[in-house]
């Protein structure tokens, strides 16, 4: 059976394929449409008997923590986020590899190179190698859908998680993929056979760290022998390139055969050495890396190969140090000339991402703003999500944006500085995923901070999802311990523009910790609820 899917949806399908039996993320482009696939699928084939657990996690810590806990009972789970997740998740990731699994774990990271979403560049597959486990990295659709299966089986054949790693083109570009007609049934709950391996008591954290540095060569003899990476010896096998994953399909799409370059295809890590020593041994003078993300081969074989041999790369300039790969930029770095380019003339004006007509956001920011210049140097930090659009016009309403949780700790770190008024502006989603702990802080130390949360009742960003905290953001602020008194509840609507800034100005006045919820639903999500009431 074939079916026209997004990378994404390659993904979601070999997992549901391969027994699923729990998927828990957070969502992040280009992570999301892996878990909303698979909960479209729940919901669409109830009849079918499909079960697996599929909820929102609050954040991607406690996603990576409780697929574990799947994973612990027998079962295969999987863990869905974007590439900053996984400095969201690395604790409990980390000591995943050390304990290993029971049923088998697939952690999927979605990196986004060019940042189209993103506040850095960040490679995931320096997480598998510091975690010191396999690492798959599929160059198509098919692939991706293959190595579900694949990953699940290898995961509890070698007793631990694997990282499989996207980036945006291959999450969101779409294929044709032959699926299975017949899925796999889930696992049967089961009781680890050595329940201290998942207990990290020093004494056993130290002997499951031996077997783990033990396991290298089997993990590495397995990437050599698992099919997925491929060695084709040229006619000039002194010219070599090594591709990663999509890169792969920029190489084909401009390689010709007369070139005669020995190519070394990786979708598979830790990197098959033999492969590597077989095109060394069969003549390459010059090896090309081509990696989508940051130069992680091209590193490690400098320290694979003799010295005498040179690797051309991102490092060496021979590709763009920055950003994704392009066929273009692939095309010069093999030597043939750039495609012609065309100029054409601007017809319409550029247009920056802007908050929608009718968000809650804008007014809470026009309160905001006309508050905030009343007082000399008043100070307003941001956070992640669509309210951080605050920074553009026409509000230019925040002086700071860093990651997810930022704004409260930031705002607590600059009023210990001296600094009044200092505001945070963080949005619902963003203050259960990694918002509580920063106003815990500030109760505690009962710092001059005024947090406003910006509560559209959904994870507006990603495309509406559920937001952890909805109706519950006033308890959560209280049993932190905030005064009852001083979490306040405003309807940014132009009606209630004087009242919004009058409670703004309390709360700043206020010498001690509050919280503001500004609370109007996202008006995507609101036309969404309507039209579906209609229906």
């Amino acid at each position: 059976m074939k079916k026209l899917l997004l990378g994404d949806e390659a993904i979601a399908q070999g997992a549901i394929d391969a027994g699923l039996s729990g998927v828990y993320a957070y969502p992040g482009t280009p992570s999301t449409e892996v878990t909303e696939y698979i909960q479209s699928k729940v919901v669409s084939d109830q009849q079918s008997a499909i079960s697996i657990q599929c909820r929102w996690a609050a954040n991607e810590k406690t996603a990576m923590e409780a697929a574990l806990g799947m994973s612990y009972m027998g079962k295969r789970a999987l863990v869905c986020m974007k590439h900053v997740g996984m400095n969201v998740c690395a604790d409990a990731f980390m000591n995943a590899a050390i304990t290993g699994v029971n049923g088998g774990l697939i952690v999927l990271a979605a990196d986004d190179p060019s940042m189209h979403s993103s506040q850095n560049e960040q490679d995931s597959r320096f997480y598998a190698k510091f975690a010191m486990i396999p690492c798959l990295e599929p160059s198509n659709q098919q692939e991706a859908y293959d190595m579900m299966a694949y990953g699940f089986e290898m995961s509890e054949q070698l007793r631990t998680p694997i990282l499989l790693r996207v980036t945006t083109r291959m999450a969101h570009s779409r294929a044709v993929v032959e699926i299975a007609e017949n899925p796999r049934k889930q696992n049967e709950m089961s009781m680890p056979k050595d329940v201290n391996h998942f207990i990290l008591l020093p004494a056993f954290a130290k002997r499951n760290y031996a077997e783990l540095v033990a396991a290298q060569p089997s993990f590495v003899a397995h990437s050599e022998t698992g099919g997925h990476n491929v060695y084709t010896r040229g006619t000039h096998p002194e010219k070599a390139i090594v591709t990663t994953g999509i890169a792969y399909n920029y190489l084909m799409e401009n390689y010709k055969a007369e070139m005669g370059c020995s190519i070394l295809k990786i979708t598979q890590y830790p990197i098959p050495a033999a492969l590597v020593a077989q095109l060394v041994a069969d003549g390459a003078r010059e090896i090309l890396v081509m990696e989508e993300g940051q130069p992680v081969v091209e590193e490690l074989l400098r320290g694979m190969v003799p010295s005498e041999i040179a690797i051309k790369g991102r490092l060496t300039g021979a590709l763009p140090r920055m950003g994704e790969l392009t066929p273009d930029a692939v095309r010069t770095a093999i030597g043939l000339d750039a495609l012609p380019t065309y100029e054409k003339e601007a017809i319409v004006v550029g247009r920056p991402p802007a908050l929608c007509q009718g968000c809650g956001h804008r007014d809470m920011y026009a309160a905001l703003n006309e508050v905030a210049r009343e007082y000399e140097n008043a100070r307003i930090f941001g956070d992640i999500g669509c309210y951080t659009l605050g920074a553009l016009s026409p509000f230019h309403a925040i002086h700071a944006c860093v990651e997810m949780g930022a704004s409260v700790t930031m705002a607590k770190g600059a009023a210990d500085a001296g600094q009044h008024p200092a505001i945070a502006v963080i949005g619902d989603s963003t203050f259960t995923h990694s918002g509580m702990t920063g106003l815990l802080d500030c109760v505690n130390a009962n710092a001059n901070v005024v947090v406003l949360i910006s509560d559209n009742l959904t994870t507006g960003m990603t495309g509406g999802q559920d937001s952890a905290g909805t109706g519950r953001l006033e308890q959560i602020c209280i049993g932190l311990g905030v005064a009852p008194e001083h979490v306040r509840v405003v309807v940014p609507l132009p009606k209630n523009m004087e009242e919004i800034k009058g409670v703004l100005r309390e709360e700043i006045d206020y010498n001690g910790t509050s919280v503001v919820i500004a609370r109007r639903e996202c008006i995507q999500t609101l036309k969404r609820h309507l039209k579906a009431k209609k229906s």
